[in-house]
């Protein structure tokens, strides 16, 4: 499905995405290895079983993205400008190996673009849950709209 164009939003508009995605130790592992994060508490097996968690924790920022990405298809694809900023970014419950998470998109606001006048400016909150609806990772995003061309 191709993005919406900003005037197909409207605020309270709620998006629950088709995609979902099986997190992997390769992905985690590969994402650490692009960003040099060398934290033990994502690559290390014997580091991890020692914490609070017991196995490993998938990089947060993995989390951000992958929840992100997942909403594309339906919201941004082809529609957008850029994004303005991600805000509000929290990480309520950890991601591990093996977790399978949904997206929930929740329209916050919509607004013409006061330099733009063929574009608008579309709030977004983004939820991610894991297989067990634990939410695992919430932000808000701003995101920079085209509106509809002309016929």
């Amino acid at each position: 499905m191709a993005g919406l164009w900003f005037e197909e939003f409207t605020q309270g508009m709620v998006i629950d995405h088709a995609i979902t995605r099986t997190i992997t130790e390769a992905d985690n592992m590969f994402f650490c290895s692009l960003t040099y994060n060398s934290q033990p508490l994502h690559i290390d097996h014997h580091f991890a079983e020692q914490t609070e968690f017991g196995k490993p924790l998938v990089n947060s920022l993995f989390t951000l993205g992958a929840m992100i990405g997942m909403t594309v298809n339906e919201t941004t694809h082809g529609t957008t400008i850029a994004n303005l900023g991600m805000t509000e970014v929290n990480f309520p419950a950890p991601v591990f190996h093996g977790d399978t998470l949904h997206i929930r998109t929740t329209v916050a606001e919509c607004r013409e673009s006061k330099s733009r006048p063929n574009a608008g400016i579309v709030n977004f909150v983004h939820e991610a849950f894991n297989q067990d609806n634990t939410l695992v990772a919430v932000c808000k995003r701003a995101a920079f709209m085209h509106k509809k061309p002309c016929a």
